[in-house]
């Protein structure tokens, strides 16, 4: 009996090979399944049974606490819960394997969609420097990476420039393939991203999906104001950050921008073949080649003795191949004799040099830069030709750094622009009107309102653009000289900033300006953005060329808010 026993006890043989033991394993796993599914089976459906028999009423009261699947006591924070879930894991999603890479005319280019709190899009141009356009207003903005240039493409394009022609129209179609597919591929993400993070946060299939479809909806909703937003003029006024030397190449020709603009596509198309250029077989730039019917004047004021600006302002005339200077004073900061030497490189800057006195400037230093070689000195209302423009100008009547005299303030600015404004009218009764006025102090720039199309003037260093209830535009420009030498006494250093200006060779309007900012002492990159006057604005309606109103009135300007600017005290420390 105990043999017999012991034989009816199991007693497996040990498998002779690993193998068989993980085919063992999985053939149990297998042959289980089933049991554990009927009992999961049964649990959910015998639960409701035994409640429809009547248990007992304390049973019943604690029963619905207790059954698997019950709604949860806090809907509000579990939704909270799994909408965090659900962001965070698309945001993972797009910045793990959201990106595509897609061939763009001759470049191969990298796509991607990051989460952004203002949107527009991003385009990478190393070792440039970067455009930025505000085509849209979404919580997501599109990067483009301009990874490199296809050798085998690019020399088809070298050995065959008569495929430049059609490269507009390959670039598109290209650009609108990779969109599309971007689109897809991100869809995708989100909905991994959200779904992988939803199971592991939960280890529940429905909440992950119920994640991965809030990403989507997400996503597509953040398409559709995207959409809404949408603004194609974006291309005609991008903001280049890099290399200096890059930006007149980079963000292209004010005026080829204004009057061949089109359709965003073809924008879009022309602004790579801009970028493409710059990769050309022999990896060097392309000389900047500006457009022969533009006047463009370099605006720069409050050098206040920065010795370093002289060299900013040669290299702006070089790459912009500026004709005309125009710097609105100050830039001497204590009008001293001894500081008059500091003015001698305005002769040799490659461009002739127009200057107001500013309330930092002495009549000493005037009378220094008058009569020297490429120099012009305005004041009283005086006109001159240069480059082809009619300019006058009027010097700050005030010199603030003399403290025995008290400062007289914003009347005496205004009687300066009065004199200002005599000299214009009397230039527009003898049919010869002025171009652009000039003064330092915006208080007295803005007595030629209605007097002349355009007004320059500097003091508040910092910028401001704006359209006088007259129709003049008073372009008031930041320090040139960062602040001068007392910048280095702020925590933070001053940006140098100056502007180039393009201007109609015939009707003498302006068409376009660049505002140049550069990094302050220490810092070497450089910020370009392009805008565009509303009278220039595709689709636009020009001015009469004998009017100062532009085209729509002061209030509808779209560069900037029409306001009178703000006027710092003339006896201040600037």
């Amino acid at each position: 009996m105990a043999r017999a026993a012991r034989s009816r006890t199991p007693h497996p043989d040990p498998p002779r090979h690993p193998l068989h033991r993980l085919l063992r394993t999985s053939l149990d796993g297998v042959s289980a399944l089933p049991a554990a599914v009927r009992r999961a089976y049964r649990s959910r459906r015998t639960a409701p049974a035994a409640t429809r028999g009547g248990p007992p009423r304390s049973t019943a009261r604690t029963a619905p606490a207790a059954l698997p699947g019950t709604a949860p006591r806090r809907p509000l924070r579990s939704a909270l819960g799994l909408m965090a879930v659900t962001v965070l894991g698309a945001w993972l999603g797009l910045v793990l394997i959201g990106g595509v890479r897609a061939p763009v005319g001759p470049m191969d280019t990298s796509m991607a969609l990051r989460p952004s709190l203002t949107g527009g899009t991003r385009i990478d141009v190393p070792p440039l420097g970067d455009l930025e356009l505000r085509s849209h207003y979404a919580p997501v903005r599109l990067d483009v990476g301009v990874d490199r240039l296809d050798p085998v493409r690019s020399r088809a394009l070298v050995d065959h420039p008569e495929r430049f022609a059609g490269l507009q129209d390959e670039v598109t179609h290209d650009v609108t393939r990779a969109t599309l597919g971007l689109a897809l591929h991100s869809g995708a993400a989100v909905a991994a991203g959200a779904a992988a993070l939803g199971l592991a946060v939960y280890r529940r299939p429905r909440r992950a999906l119920a994640a991965g479809g809030l990403a989507l909806a997400l996503l597509a909703a953040s398409a559709g104001t995207a959409y809404a937003t949408w603004n194609p003029k974006s291309v005609l006024e991008p903001r280049f950050s890099g290399l200096l030397s890059s930006a007149p190449s980079v963000v292209g020709n004010a005026r080829n921008i204004v009057s061949e603009f089109n359709v965003y596509q073809k924008e879009l198309a022309r602004l790579v073949t801009n970028v493409t250029k710059l990769y050309d077989a022999t990896s060097t730039l392309p000389v900047y080649q500006p457009d022969p019917t533009t006047i463009r004047v370099l605006h720069v004021s409050d050098i206040h003795l920065n010795p370093g600006s002289w060299r900013i302002i040669a290299s702006l005339v070089k790459q912009y191949r500026i004709n005309v200077i125009i710097d609105t004073g100050d830039t001497m900061d204590h009008g001293s004799a001894a500081e008059n030497h500091f003015l001698d490189p305005a002769s040799a800057l490659g461009a002739p040099y127009v200057w107001v006195r500013g309330n930092h400037d002495s009549h000493s230093t005037q009378k220094y830069l008058t009569g020297r070689p490429r120099v012009t000195v305005l004041d009283h209302g005086g006109v001159a030709r240069v480059a082809g423009l009619r300019l006058a100008g009027v010097g700050d009547p005030q010199f603030t750094p003399d403290r025995s005299v008290v400062a007289a303030g914003d009347p005496a600015e205004r009687t300066a622009g009065g004199r200002l404004a005599d000299s214009l009218r009397t230039q527009r009764l003898a049919g010869t009107p002025v171009d652009i006025a000039l003064a330092h102090n915006p208080a007295a720039a803005t007595e030629a309102d209605g007097l002349a199309p355009l007004a320059l003037a500097g003091h508040l260093h910092h910028r401001e653009n704006t359209t006088l209830p007259q129709g003049t535009r008073l372009m008031v420009e930041g320090s040139t000289g960062g602040g001068g030498l007392r910048a280095v006494q702020n925590r933070k250093p001053a940006p140098v900033e100056a502007s180039v200006l393009y201007l109609d060779r015939t009707t003498k309007r302006l068409q376009a300006w660049d505002e140049i900012t550069l990094g302050g002492l220490g810092l070497s990159r450089a910020e370009v953005s392009r805008h565009l006057p509303r009278e220039n604005q595709p689709g636009a309606t020009p001015s009469p060329s004998g009017s100062a109103h532009p085209a729509g009135g002061p209030s509808a300007s779209p560069d900037g808010p029409v306001h009178r600017p703000a006027r710092a005290p003339s006896g201040g420390p600037r």
